[in-house]
């Protein structure tokens, strides 16, 4: 499964003059959108103008995109020119605003696609074009109660919560709580606050689930981990009958065993097994081609349905091939491609979305010392260059 890099809200540089807060900036707007207070999380951060505490994405003239995290005292500062935030907040969506060296940049919300290849991340991310086909593929619906083993950073968990609304349940299990932590913040960053239909439990799932569940109550169930295989009795007691159950996996041997050990449970139906790739087109005028670069192979997708209890699946008629069935062995974490994250980059990801937090809710990106007196400005840590993201 392939990564992006860490990329992080762009601070301002350090050629400008130190930033101080203007007398006339604005300042973060706290006015609960209707929407927002009826149960639909994030709707009315989703719209308006732009406000102290949430992200914006600038692209600039060469389709280079840079994702920043608005602030009452923050600045801007890439080879494209600089602004300060304040010249952004309160504008509409869709802004183009015009750099003292005369470049434009233009300024609209990330969408949920944008946001899991900027957010903060412990482990790998399911990309968008596999979050989709999970929603699709998987038939999450509007009020469904959905499992989620394996929350990573919260990519897939966005999309879930997106799917079954304010009235449906998604209960996410992850085993390391340090990763649950991260989800939460980039989920909670995402919808403005908690979303009311997600539940996040720690722990194996075939020990969180027997309590979290009544047997047969799961209308969907993704697997997302190392070794889902581990998990299909606990999902067929889980799952109601016709529910459908979406792993998600890296490698081929992870593909091989957990079709082979779902079809020997005789609880689902014959699985479907799939990979996508998303290859973008350059089109201008007629030079129409596609593009140099392509998201390529990120996973493999199985989907299957729970059987009603006592019945097996018809029997396939089919041959397998001569030796595609090898001796039984031990499987070790490099054979199902377990890869190993770092304990300092997991600590400094949970500093950075704590501190995101902060800025979200103050719309301050600078921290007062201890003996800043009420009233005066505070002083912003040391300002760096703005890179592009890398999407």
């Amino acid at each position: 499964m392939t990564s992006e890099p860490d990329l992080q809200p762009t601070a301002p540089d350090g050629d400008l003059e130190t930033a101080t807060v203007p007398e006339d900036a604005a300042l973060p707007e706290t006015t609960t959108d209707p929407e927002d207070a009826a149960g639909l999380p994030g709707a009315g951060r989703r719209r308006g103008p732009l406000r102290a505490g949430e992200r914006v994405q600038l692209t600039d003239s060469k389709g280079r995109l840079y994702t920043v995290l608005l602030t009452v005292d923050g600045y801007f500062q890439s080879q494209r020119g600089s602004f300060r935030h304040t010249e952004l907040i309160g504008r509409p969506e869709g802004t183009v605003l015009t750099t003292a060296t005369g470049h434009e940049l233009l300024a609209l919300r990330p969408l949920l696609s944008d946001y899991v290849l900027s957010m903060p991340r412990g482990a790998a991310v399911v990309y968008p074009k596999d979050a989709g086909q999970i929603v699709q593929m998987g038939d999450i619906f509007p009020g469904a109660t959905v499992v989620e083993a394996g929350v990573g950073s919260g990519a897939l968990s966005m999309s879930l919560l997106s799917a079954v609304g304010e009235r449906g349940h998604l209960i996410s299990v992850e085993r390391r709580e340090d990763f649950a932590d991260i989800a939460i913040g980039n989920v909670e960053s995402w919808f403005g606050g908690p979303h009311p239909a997600w539940e996040v439990r720690t722990g194996d799932l075939a020990d969180v689930l027997p309590d979290a569940v009544e047997p047969g109550s799961v209308d969907r169930m993704v697997l997302d981990m190392l070794a889902p295989w581990e998990n299909l009795a606990v999902a067929a007691d889980a799952l109601t009958p016709g529910g459908v159950l979406t792993a998600y996996v890296a490698t081929t041997t992870q593909l091989s065993r957990f079709v082979e050990d779902l079809r020997a449970t005789e609880q689902f139906t014959e699985p479907q097994a799939w990979e996508s790739m998303v290859r973008t087109w350059h089109v201008q005028g007629l030079a129409v081609r596609p593009d140099h670069r392509m998201i390529g192979h990120t996973g493999f997708l199985v989907t299957t349905r729970r059987l009603a209890p006592g019945h097996v699946p018809p029997q396939r008629t089919r041959r397998p091939a001569k030796g595609a069935y090898p001796a039984d062995g031990e499987w070790s974490p490099v054979d199902v491609g377990e890869r190993a994250v770092s304990d300092k980059k997991i600590r400094r990801v949970r500093r950075d979305i704590h501190r995101r937090a902060e800025m979200e809710q103050t719309g301050m990106a600078s921290q007062p010392g201890p003996t800043a007196q009420p009233g005066s400005p505070s002083q912003p840590s040391q300002p760096s260059a703005a890179t592009p993201d890398e999407a």
